[in-house]
């Protein structure tokens, strides 16, 4: 997979020169390569749209260029069916570790924050909304259809998802990025950066900062600065739908992996992945039902 792609980037127009063409480790959805180019560097993504994850690469590309313009993610050099040449940023990506150290956290919400108001205005055409509780839905309806071995957890999964989705509540909506892992946030030593749009949509805010808190493992002290910091309110205006909403977050990232586990051809031990998810939310939905 790995020559076919470089073959595949060293032959896009937009190169004059490309060379030392090398894949980059961290993705787990699309194949990532870095590419010279004389003596400028670029990251080329390679993916189709991906169904099962309700991936449509318009929307990904809509939305790159609405954040490159906001002036919060590497510029769009170049774009094709199932290619997005992105400006390589000499960056450090993020860790679980550094996206919860206590120096780092503040920035990161300042950095959320800008994302979603900022990024509405160099809209120039519709794009998608991301319910996590549709999402979540989607992805069981398909898990049942495709026989995985997880079916069985499926029905509890999705009664605590009502649950949840009842004590969200009326919501406000905003430009989400919707995949706030932390090896989605680059740091260039002076600003952050986020990266990689593909699930990107409208949403309300507390998606994001619970995705940020719940995959980073934030403490509770953690989570209420942080929602204090976001909203310039006390915590507890939010807590019981940010709670709630933290819970939906985990439960897409379990389901999205017990879905890659069945449909996805990159080398990841996908399984693993929803072994930890699944534990993440016990706890969550532990802490949910005390609050």
């Amino acid at each position: 997979m790995s020559q076919d792609a470089i073959a595949r980037a060293k032959a896009l127009p937009c190169f004059d020169h490309p060379s030392q063409i090398e894949p980059l480790s961290g993705g787990i959805t699309n194949v990532n390569l870095r590419v010279s180019d004389g003596a400028r560097r670029f990251v080329v993504r390679l993916g189709a749209d991906i169904p099962e994850h309700g991936v449509l690469r318009w929307n990904e590309l809509a939305l790159s260029r609405a954040a490159q313009a906001a002036g919060v993610s590497p510029a769009v050099h170049y774009h094709e069916p199932g290619v997005l040449v992105l400006e390589f940023l000499e960056a450090q990506t993020y860790t679980e570790a550094m996206a919860r150290d206590p120096a780092n956290v503040p920035r990161i919400v300042d950095l959320v924050k800008k994302t979603h108001h900022a990024l509405g205005p160099h809209l120039t055409a519709p794009v998608l909304a991301f319910w996590p509780f549709q999402v979540n839905r989607s992805y069981a309806a398909r898990l049942r259809a495709d026989g995985s071995a997880h079916a069985t957890r499926l029905p509890e999964l999705m009664a605590e998802l009502d649950r949840l989705e009842r004590a969200t509540g009326a919501v406000t909506l905003v430009i989400g990025h919707n995949d706030l892992l932390a090896a989605n946030i680059l740091d260039d030593g002076t600003r952050l950066w986020l990266i990689d749009w593909e699930y990107g949509g409208f949403n309300t805010p507390l998606f994001d900062l619970a995705g940020l808190a719940g995959n980073n493992g934030f403490s509770e002290a953690q989570e209420r600065d942080m929602l204090e910091r976001y909203f310039e309110a006390p915590a507890d205006t939010h807590w019981r739908a940010y709670q709630a909403m933290k819970c939906a977050s985990l439960m897409r990232e379990t389901l999205w992996s017990m879905t890659s586990e069945m449909h996805s051809d990159l080398a990841f031990d996908y399984a693993a992945y929803t072994a930890e998810n699944m534990a993440r939310l016990g706890t969550a939905l532990q802490d949910f039902k005390n609050v």
